[in-house]
């Protein structure tokens, strides 16, 4: 369907082109026009009135078409809502009257509309009212504009500030700011919070205190601080800010004076102190340009010099009022408190007020530190100045003191005491000490140090049962007590004192109790006593952690070594081979084979040998047993030594552990020949080979399942040319896996020693050596056995040098 131009929106119909032929053809008769809006007259309005503007477009002096279509918009408008938005000819009459630049009628024609229109069409106009004021070259008229439109709508205040601070009315747009801040009820249509147009209010009066005279800045900006505690730092510096400005230099140094002295957070001192100092360092260099263009006089000597002292002692005087701020934050912080009276060192009166305000000021339930330090470095400062009364007095209120922790409270008794000891007040001392009856171990345990030194032997022993007693001793002090004892040549009560002690604790805080009593007690009576000792040493290893049990056992060793038996020795070291921790077995079996050597000779070694090697692990083991067939071969048994390391084979990979291998090799070079050598590397090609098939065997295991869950033809038909490649290796695996455990002895079994290349006569001395108290039954077997000749070996012969034999040979 056509639509009209430039009326996108507006349709026409199919009998609307004869009118619209007829008007293309007249466009300037209003009776054509007529009789097309007659047409229209029951159709759509909106079609209506687009006519009716398309005709007076063409005819706009014609008084018929503007009579009938006002009459039609009233006639529209008629039952209307007052918020429709009808006033369109009042807005195009102002705006062609802006258009003309008629300044006085466009104002009154808006006036006009303002008059004439229901209020809740007001807001149509404003805005052309208030643009057309604005382009004025007359502010007053546009403020006048501005006040009578915000009494329609106050929440536009933003927009008459901003203007007034455009046209320089700073004294009304401080009014205006001021009021918007003070109503809570303000929402900002430019999204600023209360404190931003705090702020700026607060910028505005202190940067124009010349043309802003309506209000009190001072209490504006003090009412600001107790209003955004957070941001005290800016509005002190805009405070002082606004007396710079206005030239009052001195109200401005008390402004920054009391700022410093009152913020409590580090951030607004920091903003108030580098505003300080830099407005001190204006005023020097402002005295110094002055001086320089003027001329210098005396009394600019002493202004400047004024000016540069005032400046020194504030960058002096910052480190304390620093100090000062963290104090306000946290008045019980006990560190800023010495912190604060090392600012004052050199000053003695500042340090002494500066305790007593720190000791009345901290509460010790509250404290972030140790409250008692400051009454001990308090009394300290008297005592280094000779005033040993005043320290006194100083620890008698501190003795006073509701600390929160009993450690504090013992500390300052402690602190006392050692105070009257450096000054050798000794009976003074122990009169402090001795009444104390809190149950804290500093003050026991100085206490018996000062009757261990200075008081009697009654006196110091009833002061170790009382810790005792109250079950507050440490193992030290048990050891004290009891060396105290043996100094006063009572053993017996000191072994006493060691029995307490081990009653009192548990493993392993006994541990150092032991020690010292058992090593003690064998000193004191040595082979007198041995079977307390024994039952001490028992005592001593019943429930002892493997952790501990290692020097116990080496010091019960040694104690059946020099005064007891030495097979009860040999029991102990066995018994701790067992009992120590794992990593420290190996240690311990070395320890028991050289006292065995020692004591029984290497031969005794051997089943200690055989043990180590059972329960040790692989890698300490395998050391064993080299030294193990490096006795062997010492003492001439070369077939138990080849047994030794065809034993310790199994657990050698030949890729790990070449140094076995080696040292195998070189021994059957020393003593072997080539068969022992051949069946050398067979084994080690079985040891090889068992490795490899350990490595493969999971890999071989997996695809043994997937083959028969999948079914290949190597499973329907196993005796079939087409077995895969895969089940030749893994049947070779497990072949050699086989030979390699038929070759491998039992690890946790006895090692079998068997000569490979010996006679059978030579076998049986070997079976006489192993067992020799075999009951030999002489069966006719075996003497036929002894009897048959053993096959026939090929050996190297080599001449012996004759002074081997002696006299031995002629004979």
């Amino acid at each position: 369907m056509p639509t009209l131009s430039g009326k996108s929106d507006v349709l026409f119909e199919e009998d609307d082109l004869p009118y619209e032929e007829e008007i293309i053809r007249n466009p300037y008769s209003v009776k054509c026009w007529m009789r097309y809006i007659e047409h229209k007259q029951n159709g759509q309005k909106s079609v209506l009135n687009m006519i009716y503007e398309r005709a007076l477009k063409e005819l706009p002096g014609s008084y018929k078409l503007w009579y009938n279509y006002l009459r039609e918009r009233r006639k529209q408008a008629k039952g209307r809502c007052v918020t429709d938005p009808m006033p369109r000819i009042w807005i195009d009459y102002c705006q062609f009257m802006v258009s003309q630049c008629k300044i006085i009628r466009s104002r009154r024609t808006f006036d006009r509309a303002l008059r004439a229109l229901p209020v809740t069409q007001h807001p149509r106009i404003w805005p052309l009212y208030l643009r057309f004021a604005r382009n004025l070259p007359l502010p007053e008229t546009a403020i006048r504009v501005y006040r009578r439109y915000l009494k329609l709508s106050p929440e536009n205040a933003e927009e008459y500030i901003d203007y007034l601070r455009s046209v320089g009315r700073l004294d009304e747009a401080a009014l205006r700011l001021a009021a918007v801040v003070n109503d809570e009820n303000f929402v900002s249509k430019e999204g600023k919070s209360n404190y931003q147009l705090w702020h700026e209010l607060c910028d505005l009066i202190s940067q124009n205190p010349d043309k802003v005279k309506s209000l009190n800045v001072g209490a504006i900006i003090r009412g600001g601080l107790t209003r955004f505690t957070d941001q005290l730092g800016k509005l002190w510096c805009s405070l002082a800010d606004y007396y710079i400005r206005s030239g009052h230099f001195e109200k401005a140094r008390d402004v920054y004076e009391e700022a410093i002295l009152t913020v409590v957070t580090v951030r607004d001192f920091t903003q108030v102190f580098d505003s300080y100092a830099q407005f001190e360092e204006s005023m020097i260099a402002a005295k110094m340009e002055t001086t320089s263009e003027l001329g210098q006089d005396e009394d600019d000597d002493i202004d400047l010099e004024l000016r540069l002292a005032r400046f020194e002692s504030l960058i002096i005087r910052r480190p304390l009022l620093l100090n000062s701020v963290l104090l306000r934050q946290n008045p019980h912080n006990v560190h800023e408190w010495h912190k604060r009276v090392n600012l004052y060192e050199g000053q003695p009166r500042q340090i002494i007020n500066t305790y007593t305000e720190a000791v009345q000021t901290v509460d010790p339930l509250k404290a972030t530190g140790k409250p008692h330090t400051l009454w001990v470095s308090f009394a300290r400062f008297y005592e280094d100045n000779d005033q040993i009364d005043d320290a006194r007095t100083i620890f008698e209120k501190a003795t006073k003191v509701n600390f929160k922790l009993v450690d504090d409270l013992a500390a300052v008794w402690c602190e006392y005491g050692e105070m009257e000891l450096r000054h050798e007040n000794y009976e003074q001392a122990l009169r402090i000490l001795r009444n104390r009856v809190y149950k804290s171990l500093k003050v026991w345990s100085m206490l018996a140090d000062l009757e261990e030194s200075l008081g009697t032997f009654q006196s110091t022993k009833a002061v170790y049962d009382r810790i005792i007693d109250l079950r507050i001793a440490t193992p030290q002090i048990i050891i004290n007590y009891a060396m105290f004892l043996e100094e006063h040549n009572y053993f017996e009560e000191s072994f006493k004192a060691y029995e307490r002690g081990i009653a009192l604790f548990r493993w392993p805080n006994v541990h150092d109790i032991w020690n010292t009593y058992l090593t003690k007690f064998i000193d004191r009576y040595g082979g007198k006593k041995l079977e307390r000792a024994r039952d001490l040493f028992e005592q001593a290893l019943d429930g002892c952690p493997p952790k501990y049990a290692k020097t116990i056992y080496l010091l019960y060793a040694k104690l059946e070594e020099e005064y007891g038996l030495a097979r009860h020795a040999m029991a102990v070291y066995e018994r701790a081979t067992a009992a120590v921790e794992p990593e420290e077995r190996h240690q311990m079996f070395n320890i028991y084979i050289k006292r065995a050597a020692e004591i029984y000779g290497v031969t005794h070694t051997r089943d200690i040998y055989q043990k180590a090697i059972e329960v040790l692990p692989d890698e300490h083991a395998r050391d064993m047993c080299l030294r193990f067939a490096d006795m062997e071969s010492k003492l001439g048994e070369i077939d138990r030594a080849r047994a030794i390391y065809s034993y310790c084979s199994q657990i050698c990979d030949p890729r790990v552990t070449a140094h076995f291998w080696q040292s195998w090799k070189e021994f059957e070079i020393r003593h072997g020949n080539e068969d022992t050598i051949r069946e050398m590397l067979r084994i080690k090609r079985s040891v090889q080979a068992t490795y490899n098939t350990q490595v493969n065997f999971m890999s071989s295991q997996m695809l043994k399942a997937t083959t028969s869950a999948t079914g290949t033809v190597s499973d329907l038909a196993p005796g079939q040319i087409g077995v895969d490649d895969m089940r030749l290796l893994e049947q070779k695996a497990q072949q050699l896996a086989a030979e390699a455990e038929q070759d491998k002895p039992k690890l946790k079994e006895k090692i079998l020693f068997v000569r490979s290349d010996t006679s059978r006569s030579e076998l049986a001395e070997l079976a006489k050596q192993a067992n020799p108290d075999e009951i030999d039954i002489g069966d006719e077997e075996d003497e036929d056995a002894d009897d048959a000749e053993p096959d026939e070996v090929q050996l190297e012969q080599k001449s012996v040098p004759t002074a081997v034999f002696g006299g031995l040979k002629e004979d």
